[in-house]
C-alpha cells in the first residue's frame, strides 16, 4: 500500500500533530508500506536550529533524520527522512498559524498522479491521509486529492473548535466553509478523542470515528528512579512538571500560583515559547522564582525520566484535542492534574488523572496533594502506536468501524459530483 500525508509541518519541527504523523509514517514504512508526506514547512526546515525548537518534543528522535537524498525545485524541496519521502514546500505562516502553502496544490497533485518522487517512478497512492484542520494545507491537500485521484481520502482535523487568539478565530469563521467542503468529501474523518468526536459532530455534522494517539511505552520502561528527571536541576526535592510550548493558554502561570500553598513542591518547566518570558516575571511576582526551573527544549531521552520522577504532572491547558503529555505522564507511571476543558476532561475518567474546572490557586493545590495520594496510573492504559498503526490500517482498507478507544464508529462517505 502506498499512503501519503499532507499536514502543515513534518519533524523536526515539533509538536502533536507532526509527532502523530511522524508516528505512523514511519511505523508504515517499517512494515513494508510505501509512505510519501507533503509538509508546509520548507522555510522552517531550511532555517532549522535543534536550539530553537518551540516546544519540547512528545516523542520521536530529531537527529539524522535527513538520509542525504535532497532533490530541490522552486519554493519546494524534497528529502529522505528516515526513509520517508518528503516533499516541503514553503508557506506563509505569521506567528506559526495558518500556513498559506499554495506550493501545496502542485506538490500533492504531482505525488496523487504518479508524476513525481525523489526515487524514481511511484505509483499513485492507494490513501491520502490529511491532517490538521487549523492550517491552510488541510483544505488545499485534501480537495487537491479528492479531484486529481481516486485514492481514499481521510482525515485527521485534529479540530479544538477554538483558540486563545481572537484574530485567528476570525480567520477561521472565514475559513470554515472550505474546511467543511474538505470534510465533506472524506471517505473517513479520524478523531483522536471522544471530545473531539462530539466538536465534529456539532460544529459540522461529521460522524467520526475515534482513534487515539499512541505512545512508545519502550521509551519509560525503567525510567523511574533513573537519574534523568535529576539531571536537569541537580536537586532532591520533590517536584511537579508542565511539559509543552509555552503560551499563555497552556496555563502554566496557574501552577506557578498555586505554588505558595504547595511548599513541599518544586517546579520544572519543560519547554519553550512567547510566554515565557511572561512567566518567569510572574515566578518573581509570586516569589517562587526559586522554586521554578525553566528547562527549555528538553531532548527526548530526558523526557521519560522527568516524567517518571515527578511527583504529578500538571497540564491546564484550554486548547487540546487529545492530551499528549497526559498519555505520556500516565505511561511514566505518574499521576496527572488536568484542567476540565477540550479534550483534557476525556482523561478525567481515567485512574490517575484528577480534574478540575477552576485553576485558582487553592484548588490547583488540592487536586495536586489529590493526585499524589490518589491511585497509581496503569501504563497499559495508554495505547501504543503499533496498535494506532494497526487499527488505521484496518481505516485505509475499509475494514473497521471502530477505534481501538472502543467508541462506536460513525463516520461519513463524501461522493464525488
Amino acid at each position: 500500500m502506498h499512503v501519503c500525508y499532507v499536514t502543515h509541518r513534518y519533524p523536526p519541527q515539533s509538536g502533536g500533530v507532526e509527532t502523530h504523523v511522524e508516528q505512523l509514517a514511519t511505523r508504515l514504512l517499517a512494515r513494508g508500506h510505501d509512505v510519501t508526506v507533503v509538509a508546509a514547512d520548507a522555510r522552517e526546515t531550511d532555517a532549522h536550529d535543534p536550539e530553537e525548537r518551540p516546544a519540547s518534543r512528545d516523542d520521536g528522535d530529531t537527529t539524522g533524520r535527513d538520509d542525504g537524498d535532497t532533490t530541490r525545485r522552486d519554493n519546494e524541496h524534497t528529502t529522505r527522512d528516515d526513509g520517508v519521502e518528503v516533499h516541503r514546500v514553503s508557506a506563509f505562516a505569521p506567528g506559526g498559524n495558518v500556513y498559506a502553502a499554495p506550493g501545496i496544490v502542485p506538490a500533492v497533485w504531482r505525488v496523487v498522479r504518479g508524476v513525481d518522487s525523489a526515487v524514481g517512478a511511484r505509483p499513485p497512492p492507494d490513501v491520502v491521509h490529511v491532517h490538521n484542520y487549523h492550517a491552510v494545507p488541510f483544505v488545499l491537500g485534501g480537495l487537491t486529492a479528492w479531484l486529481a485521484t481516486d485514492a481514499r481520502l481521510v482525515v485527521t482535523p485534529h479540530y479544538h473548535a477554538g483558540s486563545d487568539d481572537a484574530s485567528r478565530d476570525k480567520l477561521l469563521t472565514l475559513y470554515r466553509p472550505f474546511g467543511a467542503a474538505t470534510l465533506a468529501r472524506a471517505d473517513r474523518v479520524i478523531a483522536v478523542s471522544d471530545w473531539e468526536r462530539r466538536q465534529l459532530e456539532a460544529s459540522f455534522g461529521v460522524d467520526a470515528t475515534v482513534v487515539p494517539n499512541g505512545v512508545v511505552r519502550e521509551r519509560f520502561d525503567g525510567a523511574a528512579g533513573s537519574d534523568q528527571g535529576d539531571a536537569a536541576a541537580g536537586e532532591s526535592r520533590p517536584y511537579l512538571l508542565t511539559v509543552g510550548r509555552l503560551e499563555q493558554y497552556k496555563g502554566v502561570q496557574h501552577v506557578i500560583s498555586a505554588l505558595p500553598e504547595l511548599p513541599a513542591y518544586d517546579l520544572r518547566v519543560a519547554g519553550s515559547g512567547a510566554y515565557g518570558e511572561q512567566l518567569r516575571e510572574h515566578a518573581a511576582e509570586t516569589g517562587v522564582s526559586d522554586r521554578v526551573e525553566f528547562l527549555g527544549y528538553v531532548d527526548d531521552d530526558q523526557l521519560p525520566g522527568l516524567y517518571a520522577n515527578a511527583a504529578a504532572h500538571v497540564t491546564l491547558s484550554t486548547h487540546e484535542a487529545y492530551g499528549m503529555t497526559v498519555a505520556e505522564s500516565l505511561a511514566a507511571g505518574t499521576p496527572v492534574v488536568v484542567r476540565e476543558a477540550g479534550a483534557l476532561v476525556d482523561w478525567t475518567t481515567t485512574t490517575g488523572v484528577v480534574g478540575l474546572d477552576d485553576p485558582s490557586p487553592s484548588v490547583v493545590a488540592d487536586a495536586v496533594r489529590r493526585a499524589v495520594g490518589g491511585p497509581s496510573p496503569d501504563p497499559t492504559a495508554v495505547p501504543t502506536w503499533e496498535t494506532v498503526t494497526d487499527e488505521l490500517l484496518a481505516v485505509y482498507t475499509g475494514r473497521s468501524d471502530a477505534g481501538v478507544s472502543g467508541a462506536v464508529s460513525r463516520y461519513t462517505v463524501g461522493h464525488k459530483c
